[in-house]
């Protein structure tokens, strides 16, 4: 199975400072979203597999170029999906299941739990993409997010599928928790 993209939209940030003093390197963030067609739109399905099954190669392809846009290495990581209004929410989570979690975390060297987000809406609504730490879910200072909207996307029969990549925490985290260098195994412990 093949998902038909319609289109690429990419989305890159670069943050010196927050209101602080600025930091050396600067946070970068980068969100990749990929405009496909849904096969389910308008109908029921028990199963989703046209989905689920090829939803690794798209993964493969979303961190690819993320990772390109990025141009460092990511250390947290996102993903996220808005379903066109003659599908549902399911339809977003399909895309984003196992296969995708796997190739995401293979992609950037993670190990953890990927966070998400998805949602049924018209072209043009905003997503915001949760990012965290690849390594360690509950490292505190890379609790973040991405926000990505296209402009002519999700049309009613499609799904915006995005990844989104940073390379390092907030900008100015200074609100303890678990520290990046403390992290043990996948850091839910």
């Amino acid at each position: 199975m093949e998902l038909h993209v319609r289109k690429w939209l990419t989305v890159v940030e670069e943050i010196a400072d927050d209101g602080g003093p600025q930091v050396n390197p600067p946070l970068r963030k980068a969100a990749v979203a990929a405009v496909i067609a849904n096969p389910y739109a308008g109908r029921w399905s028990e199963t989703l597999d046209e989905l689920t099954e090829p939803s690794g190669k798209l993964a493969v392809e979303l961190v690819t170029r993320a990772k390109e846009a990025l141009g460092v290495e990511a250390e947290s990581c996102g993903k996220g999906a808005i379903v066109g209004v003659s599908g549902e929410q399911e339809h977003g989570v399909a895309c984003l299941t196992t296969p995708f979690g796997d190739a995401l975390r293979d992609g950037i060297g993670g190990n953890t739990w990927v966070t998400s987000n998805t949602k049924v809406a018209a072209a043009g609504t905003t997503i915001d993409i949760p990012l965290a730490y690849k390594k360690a879910l509950f490292v505190r200072e890379f609790y973040d997010t991405v926000t990505v909207s296209v402009p002519d996307g999700p049309r009613p029969d499609e799904i915006v599928v995005i990844v989104a990549l940073a390379s390092r925490g907030r900008v100015h985290s200074r609100l303890g928790g678990l520290a990046k260098a403390d992290a043990k195994g996948d850091g839910l412990q």
